[in-house]
């Protein structure tokens, strides 16, 4: 198992993003991300749905899943949900050449710069307030510690093999 959350996410490049529309209705999607300074970071287009959810409700959950291919059993994905608080960066701020330079770094530059003179490109910046991890049958955990990033054992609950089923 990881040690931390950030050892789990190593070898992810995407998240998927759950965010609400002007009717309130879920929406989800996945985007490309970087992490920077204990925050997450997407870079969107204003034409996704997403933006327009971003920018008109600032509460939204990401989520990171193991890829099917490398799981021991599909039941038991490992996987994080991180629940945050969003908001639309200011675009030709220095603290956008900064997380610009984390995608470069982490993806194609070339890429990351087609995006970037295409106009309309946007970083939207995910600010955790609670979260938990999954990794495996029996190990749930919280996400705890000043940024989010350690997993918090979880008390004894009425989980799994507590509660048996009526035969």
């Amino acid at each position: 198992m990881a040690k931390n959350l950030n050892e789990f996410l190593e070898t992810l490049k995407s998240l998927t993003i759950s965010s609400l529309d002007e009717n309130k209705n879920p929406f989800s999607s996945y985007a490309p991300f970087v992490k920077y300074n204990h925050k997450y970071y997407v870079y969107l287009s204003l034409m996704a749905k997403h933006s327009s959810n971003l920018t008109n409700n600032e509460m939204a959950s990401i989520f990171f899943c193991e890829d099917e291919q490398d799981c021991k059993n599909i039941f038991g994905k490992k996987r994080v949900s991180i629940q945050c608080k969003t908001k639309r960066l200011e675009q030709n701020t220095e603290n956008e050449k900064l997380i610009l330079d984390e995608f470069r770094n982490k993806f194609e530059s070339d890429m990351v710069n087609t995006l970037y003179k295409m106009g309309d490109f946007y970083l939207f910046e995910f600010t955790p307030f609670y979260g938990e991890a999954v990794f495996g049958f029996g190990k749930a955990y919280n996400l705890g510690g000043d940024n989010f990033e350690e997993f918090v054992e979880r008390g004894n609950s009425s989980g799994h093999g507590h509660g048996s089923k009526k035969e």
